[in-house]
């Protein structure tokens, strides 16, 4: 099963995207500057690739990742003000 979502954050949206695998689910949360992405995120591959990326963990729905908090994010998401334990509702500010 496939779940998108588009969620409005301030005056912009993001794209929510559930994707139930053999196990657990994988949770992506899109902006148009960087992603959200739950435990199944490389983190290694996300820097090499220059990316803003931000990994949260503990979750298996949308609505839980919207409540959650920075696990840990790229070099490009900290130069942009991100840090560990954030709340993602701020990060999602600054990502749309």
């Amino acid at each position: 099963m496939i779940e998108r979502r588009k969620i409005k954050i301030g005056a912009k949206y993001i794209e929510a995207f559930l994707i139930n695998l053999e196990s657990k689910n994988l949770i992506l949360l899109r902006g148009s500057r960087g992603y959200v992405m739950c435990g199944y995120l490389n983190m290694k591959a996300a820097e090499r690739f220059k990316d803003v990326a931000i990994k949260i963990t503990g979750i298996s729905a949308i609505k839980e990742a919207l409540k959650t908090s920075v696990h840990s994010c790229t070099s490009p998401a900290r130069k942009l003000g991100i840090y560990k334990g954030q709340p993602i509702k701020e990060v999602l500010k600054i990502i749309a």
